[in-house]
């Protein structure tokens, strides 16, 4: 029965947790794009709100170090779309554009979401099995914790 046991023990550490891990590191990915489409969005209707013809902004040449850049026309900018592709886009083009792929993205996470909670269901049902095959006591009211603890 320890074997068992121990088979159990190794499939909930080895497979489950490894399995909720990579489900939640890729859900954090999906909502940072998110924040960084907004951020667009929010660039954007800045620029749309100034009116203006020139933009003089910083941009980062990595490392944190940063050149002054003027822009001379600043209603078309260059979009990325995915898979290392830019597509060059008016500023009402691109607004379309991240409302489109925001909400494909939030459906993604609310999909990952699921995927997580039935990860965790089968953690606990393992758990629940294992607590049975070592015929210990129901827990009463004991304080939840976090599976990735």
């Amino acid at each position: 029965m320890e074997q068992k046991v121990l088979q159990y023990e190794t499939f909930i550490e080895e497979v489950l947790r490894r399995d909720l891990r990579k489900v939640l590191e890729h859900r954090d990915q999906v909502y940072e794009e998110i924040s960084q489409y907004l951020l667009l969005k929010n660039t954007i209707q800045s620029l749309q709100e100034a009116g203006s013809q020139r933009l003089q902004t910083d941009v980062d040449l990595g490392c944190n170090f940063f050149v002054q850049a003027e822009v001379e026309d600043p209603s078309r900018i260059f979009v990325a779309v995915g898979f290392g592709f830019f597509v060059e886009m008016s500023l009402d083009e691109a607004l379309r554009f991240i409302e489109k792929k925001t909400s494909q993205l939030t459906a993604f996470t609310e999909q990952l979401t699921k995927d997580s909670a039935k990860i965790r269901a089968n953690i606990r049902m393992v758990l629940e099995g294992l607590r049975e095959l070592q015929g210990l006591s129901d827990p009463v009211d004991s304080p939840r914790r976090d599976i990735l603890s």
